[in-house]
C-alpha cells in the first residue's frame, strides 16, 4: 500500500533519536550511574533498555537489582544531560532535510529532557539546525510530559496553526501517543531505540527509516 502524502502546515519533531543520535550519551549515563553505585554494567542491552523504560515511566528495578532506584535515576539523568553536550550528534543529512522541510511547513521541537529551552537551542545551533526551528518546548515548559499533548499544543499555538494541521515526528511510542492524543498526524522513525513492531502498534500514519525520508511525503 502506498504511503500517504501529508498536507500539513507545521511539523513538530522529537529531539533524541529523531534529530540527534543520543546512543553514546545513553551509554555514558548508564556507565556513570552504575559506577556510582559500585556496580559494573554487564549487559549492553541495558544501555538502551533504561531510557526506553524511563521514557515510558516504566520501572527499572529489575535492571539495577540491589541499587536504590531513586538515587540511580537521579545520577543517570544528570549524567545523561551532561553527556548530551559532548556525545550527541545530528543524524546524517538532517540539516539539509530541515532546510527543505522549512520551505513547506513551520518547524518545532519538543523534548522530555528536563532542561531549559536555551540549552536545547545551543545544541541545535551547534549542529546548524536551530535556524530552521521556530519553537522549542522542553519538560520545563509543561505541567505534563509526553504522552500528554500539552507540549505539542504549545508548539501549535506558538506557530499559529491548528494542531490537526501538524505532523508529529518521533522515534518512540510516547511521541506517537502524544500526537494522537493531540489530534495531529503522526510519523514514526526507526532511527531511535524503539522497534518497528513497537511503533506499528501505535498505528502512526507513516513509519520511516529516518527523518530524511519525510521530505518525500510532506507537500
Amino acid at each position: 500500500m502506498q504511503n500517504p502524502k501529508l498536507k500539513v502546515k507545521a511539523i513538530i519533531f522529537d529531539l533524541d533519536g529523531t534529530l540527534v543520535d543520543s546512543r553514546a550519551a545513553y551509554s555514558e549515563a548508564a556507565e556513570t550511574a552504575f559506577a556510582s553505585t559500585g556496580q559494573r554494567m554487564v549487559d549492553a542491552r541495558i544501555v538502551t533498555e533504561i531510557p526506553r523504560r524511563l521514557e515510558q515511566d516504566l520501572p527499572i528495578d529489575d535492571l539495577i537489582i540491589g541499587v536504590d532506584v531513586k538515587r540511580f535515576k537521579e545520577i543517570y539523568l544528570r549524567a545523561y544531560y551532561q553527556a548530551t553536550i559532548k556525545k550527541n550528534k545530528p543524524f546524517p543529512n538532517i540539516a539539509g532535510t530541515l532546510e527543505k522541510l522549512s520551505s513547506r511547513a513551520k518547524l518545532a521541537v519538543t523534548t522530555r529532557r528536563n532542561i531549559p529551552e536555551t540549552e536545547v537551542k545551543k545544541e541545535l545551533t551547534k549542529f546548524g539546525l536551530a535556524k530552521h526551528i521556530q519553537k522549542i518546548v522542553t519538560s520545563q515548559d509543561t505541567l505534563k510530559p509526553k504522552p500528554s499533548p500539552e507540549a505539542l499544543i504549545k508548539c501549535a499555538e506558538h506557530l499559529d496553526v491548528r494542531i490537526r494541521d501538524c505532523a508529529v515526528v518521533g522515534d518512540s511510542v510516547i511521541d506517537i501517543k502524544a500526537g494522537k492524543n493531540a489530534g495531529a498526524h503522526t510519523v514514526a522513525v526507526l532511527s531511535g531505540i524503539f522497534s518497528r513492531k513497537e511503533l506499528a502498534k501505535e498505528k502512526p500514519d507513516l513509519i520511516l527509516q529516518n527523518v530524511n525520508e519525510l521530505a518525500i511525503y510532506v507537500e
